[in-house]
């Protein structure tokens, strides 16, 4: 992701700042894509794999990208 798209950011809900999730956590959430066990806020499964995700700085809530596009929407934020 562009860092300076990245600097100007914020979560939809809380306007915290956002950073690149680590691999190993949309790892783990794909993980559980592939289960049908994922939900995000708005309570509906995650049936598309995560290309990689925007972190909330108090690293409570993942925001998808999908085909490099950040995905800012409360209801799609998923919980970590």
């Amino acid at each position: 992701m562009n860092p300076e798209l990245l600097s100007i950011l914020r979560c939809p809900e809380t306007r915290q700042a956002l950073a690149v999730a680590d691999a190993a956590v949309v790892a783990r959430l794909n993980a559980q894509v592939a289960t049908g066990s994922l939900r995000n806020a708005a309570g509906q499964p995650v049936t598309v794999k995560l290309d990689g995700g925007l972190v909330r700085a108090d690293g409570k809530a993942l925001y998808p990208v999908r085909n490099n596009v950040p995905v800012l929407l409360i209801g799609e934020a998923i919980a970590l």
